[in-house]
């Protein structure tokens, strides 16, 4: 067996790891790589550690673009196999692939603008929303704990990862043809918290032999247990004491329903006043309702409201909204209002506009509720710069930036070392992705603390056999 990590190594975006074992290649994941426009097309239009053609199955944790994102421009280049992901990733890629492709198209147009004035030719975006159309019809999706034999000697079985709709942890049961044992692989995928407030906890995995688990929240601890509201309700009600609009850049899946439910709950409790919320978000408005397909994914909270109520993620005072007027008029709204809206880093999306209009208001409030990577905008915020930029110009933050990570879907340090401490079997190799290199180097040396097996860091490009 060999093993070649062809992104998301020494980072945390971009997911691709190359598993070539019976003859058999199998891509774990294919994502994209997410950082500057120029940048990111320049790792993300080509596939220099593989063929796409030579791909024999694409296997898919779950649906976020880091992990799903490349898979059109992976089918449009020749990969003519079957991708492997449970129901409601595929359902969930639908959606969010079409909208990958919308926002390629708007990347593509700024950059080659850039370009012109280089004096160089203009690039294609990396896919079209019919490319991703297209893409969607080699998917093969299966339930949570199904075994299915993808190759001969080679059965996966998803389990559940606990991180978003959807996710899983990647088993591979292999009868290695090569050395005639049988060997039990898993991918961790991205590692849920537990006591999430809608999904179910991670599943433990029991006699794992070989283990590639990533390692974002490396040596880092959240600021508070998941499931905790009390925090949230506290800055909501600062934030209305001040007045003014509270800008909620959210992850359009998982956060964005994690926090509806959230809010459901604060009303109906009285714990908070009832104000206006708005999802400005196409993609989290259809998000949210392909979450109310999956019951299967949920907690046993969630699960029974479903039967007991209308919709756990809906209430009076909210409005979903998919035109671009109802968005724009939400400028004009003055007083309080609860704006949730995409993307989390501030990256692109309808926040943007938001965060333009409103960041200099001293009224505002700006609350963030999930990690974001280096060198965003949403970071550039979060750590305190008092002067940004925003679509084209810059604008002085007088807003108030709070940041509570309760809701984060990742699990940090000491939950990683947890969900591995559960992990049975012997591990005899272990190998660290999704991190970056201070966060993986962290979680390797707890991780050697109280393990005897092989602990790696992967880097990217590189190959191990095993």
């Amino acid at each position: 067996m060999k093993l070649k990590f062809c992104g998301a190594a020494g980072t945390t975006t971009g997911s691709q790891h190359l598993l070539e074992v019976n003859g058999k290649r199998i891509l774990l994941d294919c994502g994209l790589y997410q950082g500057s426009r120029a940048h990111a097309y320049e790792v993300n239009c080509c596939f220099p550690f593989f063929e796409p053609k030579s791909i024999d199955c694409v296997i898919l944790s779950h649906a976020h673009i880091d992990h799903s994102g490349n898979l059109p421009n992976l089918t449009s280049k020749g990969f003519t196999g079957n991708i492997y992901a449970t129901h409601a990733t595929r359902d969930l890629c639908q959606i969010m692939l079409a909208d990958s492709a919308r926002i390629q198209e708007g990347d593509i147009d700024w950059l080659n603008k850039r370009r012109k004035k280089e004096g160089l030719e203009p690039v294609e975006p990396l896919y079209t929303e019919q490319e991703a159309e297209l893409c969607l019809r080699q998917f093969v999706s299966v339930n949570y704990d199904r075994p299915l034999q993808v190759a001969d000697g080679i059965t996966v079985r998803f389990i559940d990862a606990g991180h978003i709709l959807g996710s899983a942890q990647v088993l591979l049961e292999i009868d290695d043809q090569a050395d005639g044992k049988k060997k039990r692989f898993l991918f961790s995928g991205d590692v849920g918290r537990g006591g999430n407030e809608v999904l179910r906890d991670p599943v433990v995995v029991p006699n794992v032999d070989f283990l590639l688990m990533e390692s974002t929240y490396g040596g880092r601890e959240h600021e508070a247990p998941p499931g905790v509201g009390d925090h949230f309700a506290e800055i909501l009600l600062r934030a209305v004491q001040r007045g003014g609009k509270i800008l909620i850049p959210a992850f359009a899946v998982e956060r964005t329903q994690q926090l509806l439910f959230v809010l459901h709950q604060l009303f109906e409790k009285g714990t908070i006043p009832s104000i206006p919320v708005y999802v400005d978000s196409p993609l989290a408005v259809s998000a949210t309702e392909i979450y109310r397909l999956h019951p299967d994914a949920f907690n046993e909270e969630v699960y029974k409201t479903l039967f007991e109520k209308e919709n756990p993620f809906g209430f009076e005072n909210l409005t979903m909204v998919r035109a671009v007027n109802v968005s724009k008029s939400l400028n004009d709204i003055r007083g309080v209002a609860i704006i949730i809206s995409a993307s989390g880093m501030c990256e692109a999306g309808r926040i943007l506009h938001h965060l333009k209009n409103n960041i200099s208001d001293p009224k505002t409030t700006v609350l963030f509720v999930g990690y974001c990577a280096d060198n965003t905008l949403g970071r550039r915020i979060r750590d305190g710069e008092r002067e940004v930029p925003i679509l084209g110009g810059r604008y002085t933050v007088r807003a108030k930036i709070e940041i509570i990570d309760s809701f984060s879907g990742h699990a940090d340090h000491s939950e990683l070392l947890d969900y591995f401490d559960k992990m049975t079997g012997p591990k005899q190799r272990v190998w660290l992705v999704h991190g970056e290199p201070d966060h993986a180097e962290s979680l390797r040396v707890a991780l050697a603390e109280r393990h005897s097996g092989s602990i790696e860091i992967a880097a990217l490009g590189s190959e191990v056999e095993f």
